[in-house]
């Protein structure tokens, strides 16, 4: 009989009980349930509703329990439906009375949102120590490519020359980012719902803030009823996660395209490349198109649990059940994937060659040709219709802004002088871009130093 089953004559059809057990997923939160059951049992004890002798037999059977589960020996049964129910009939099984005492003062509504809280803070670690392994790649292959030059996009089309590192740094701040978001998720996941009961609090005399000390919980819940039904933590986790898959997937695009042969600016190393089973030269950048791919899986996690969660009255409610599978979905993709790219970005040979040979065409010196201009004294808006005509011109006659005639050059504007050449060359270009934040070799320096410093603290 089902331990909830006294006021039931008829069992679960077995199709029926098949289909709704969570089992198949919610065992991942065996250590979190048999952590929130001892840290329960033990403030049931300290509170005098359960005596130190059952508190202790409870404690000791379930760090066997723990053993049996982590060693393969101990079986979890679609029958118990659901993580907490098996690991309290495998409790009964080895203990006996004192593990139906257990369940006293809490409800699986409140059991289950303290355990997929106390996962959902460990998980956060180990995005985190993640997050930290991919800055330190970025910042690592940064370091070599202070001045390698290669064409700034926007639109896709050549703007202007920056540095390779600079561009590495910028996906160093999305990442940043992402470990901030976490770390805000993170707070808001650190309260304790266990004490809350099913929905309305409980009648015994409990100490909710002794069992937060013992599980690590900053502070407990303020409303029972929101306590059970509350699953922002989830969404706000899951959001953060395609967020940062987003970045992901934006620096993957570059790196599938950057592999072409049109671009050539770098290769993946072949532990993180594949093959064609008809084509002999194909070396395919698949782990970087994986993860772009899987960015969309984790968004279908974000959908799935934001629909599960509309429209539901309070409090708690078995479409609730649904939330574990997306979480963790997601946990599990979004951590392969920042392993693999930290990895892939880490062996990847770079074409410095390649680079500064596409930073060379399409004219990514002209702004750095108007604002010479406008250095002589010219309006900015002359001056970018002055370069703007020399550019169409030099299209015409296919040529480079630095390969004009000086004759041409003062007929068209006398501010063009002898020095215009030297400050439109792509170093001096990039150079020039001296604001705080900005291309200039110094400032990206800085930006790499502030970057380490932060990654050693």
């Amino acid at each position: 009989m089902k331990l909830w089953g006294g006021r039931f004559s008829k069992e679960l059809s077995a199709d029926v009980n098949e289909w709704a057990a969570s089992i198949g997923f919610d065992q991942l939160l065996y250590r979190e349930d048999i952590e929130g059951s001892i840290a329960h049992a033990k403030m049931l004890a300290h509170q005098g509703i359960l005596t130190q002798e059952d508190a202790a037999a409870v404690e000791a059977g379930l760090l066997e329990i723990l053993d049996e589960i982590e060693a393969g020996t101990a079986g979890f049964s679609e029958e118990n439906e659901d993580v907490h129910m098996n690991i309290e009939a495998l409790l009964t099984e080895k203990i006996g009375e004192p593990a139906k005492r257990l369940h006293t003062a809490r409800s699986r509504n409140d059991q289950v949102a303290t355990d997929t809280r106390l996962w959902v803070k460990n998980d956060i670690l180990e995005v985190q120590s993640l997050l930290v392994d991919t800055k330190r790649s970025l910042v690592n292959l940064a370091k070599g490519y202070t001045a390698t030059i290669l064409p700034g996009f926007t639109h896709l089309q050549h703007a202007q020359p920056v540095s390779f590192a600079f561009h590495l740094l910028a996906y160093y701040q999305m990442f940043d980012r992402d470990a901030g978001r976490f770390w805000d998720v993170y707070k808001r996941t650190d309260v304790m719902p266990l004490g809350a009961g099913a929905l309305a609090g409980v009648s015994y005399d409990t100490d909710r803030h002794f069992t937060a000390d013992l599980l690590g919980f900053a502070e407990v819940s303020a409303n029972a009823m929101d306590s059970v039904s509350d699953r922002d933590f989830i969404i706000e986790y899951i959001a953060a996660a395609a967020t940062c898959m987003m970045h992901l997937s934006r620096a993957c695009e570059e790196l599938i395209l950057w592999s072409g042969q049109e671009f050539g600016f770098v290769e993946m190393d072949d532990s993180y490349s594949t093959g064609s089973s008809i084509m002999p030269q194909k070396k395919n950048p698949d782990m970087a198109e994986l993860i772009r791919g899987k960015t969309g899986r984790v968004y279908g996690d974000l959908m799935a649990i934001l629909t599960t969660m509309k429209s539901l009255p309070l409090a708690y409610n078995k479409d609730m059940q649904e939330d574990k599978e997306p979480l963790f979905d997601a946990s599990q993709t979004l951590k392969g994937c920042l392993s693999v790219y930290a990895g892939m970005i880490s062996t990847m040979k770079v074409n410095e060659e390649a680079m500064l040979a596409a930073a060379a065409k399409g004219f990514m010196n002209a702004t750095d040709a108007a604002d010479y201009l406008v250095s002589k004294g010219v309006p900015f808006r002359r001056a970018h219709e002055i370069i703007g005509k020399l550019v169409a011109y030099c299209i015409e006659k296919s040529l480079m802004l630095e390969e004009m005639d000086d004759e041409l050059l003062g007929q068209i504007a006398p501010e063009f002088g002898a020095d215009f050449r030297e400050k439109i060359s792509l170093k001096a270009c990039m150079d020039a871009k001296d604001s705080e934040g900005g291309t200039a070799e110094e400032r990206v320096k800085e930006q790499l130093a502030a970057a380490e410093a932060e990654l050693n603290r």
